[in-house]
């Protein structure tokens, strides 16, 4: 599990057809890196992902096909910023939301920058996960855990402040990207509770 808050930043530095999918060297930039175990679980731009390869200052990790279709990782050139996070243990401070890794699909950064000197971000969601959106709800892009302040047909907003900004891939990404979505794990279950116990 994480908590959408962004322990670095990191870059890809090559990507390799493997099988079905990709395998991805990353270098950690600025992501502590001690006491790395491989198969331990680091959510790159919010995808976990499994360490296969180490070393002091990157990691490999198998990406399937699956998580190809849904996440924004096989669009990925090298030199680009990565969000990573690696899990958490049961004693950290749990500053953000349950971020479970597995993305949901992609959104594209409709609004990036100020706005009357606020910075007022506005994304588009794919129709299917709009109805998991809530106004002051919380919503992971890009691995990034932020609270959602609208709501429309289109998508959502969400207000970034400074420090987000400049501790997250957020400091790179231009209107018109496309970003990785999850979206608060307790709306799944709670529309499945609603749903009855048929399969």
């Amino acid at each position: 599990m994480f908590t959408g808050l962004i322990q670095g930043v990191g870059a890809l530095r090559d990507s390799t057809p493997r099988d079905n999918g990709l395998r991805l060297h990353i270098d950690v930039g600025s992501l502590p890196f001690t006491e790395v175990e491989l198969g331990e679980s680091i959510a790159v731009n919010g995808a976990c992902l499994t360490v296969v390869e180490f070393d002091t200052s990157s990691f490999a990790v198998d990406v399937s096909s699956e998580t190809l279709r849904l996440t924004t990782l096989g669009r990925m050139t090298p030199g680009s910023a990565l969000n990573l996070e690696r899990a958490m243990r049961p004693s950290d401070r749990f500053g953000g939301h349950v971020v479970s890794g597995h993305v949901d699909g992609m959104g594209e950064v409709l609004q990036a920058g100020a706005t009357n000197g606020e910075q007022v971000w506005r994304f588009a969601a794919p129709r299917e996960l709009q109805r998991y959106i809530a106004k002051k709800g919380s919503i992971c892009v890009d691995g990034v855990s932020l609270t959602v302040n609208e709501v429309d047909d289109a998508g959502f907003a969400v207000m970034l402040i400074p420090h987000t900004i400049a501790h997250t891939a957020f400091a790179t990404t231009t209107v018109g990207a496309a970003v990785n979505l999850e979206v608060d794990l307790i709306a799944r279950y709670a529309e499945r509770l609603l749903q009855g116990t048929t399969p």
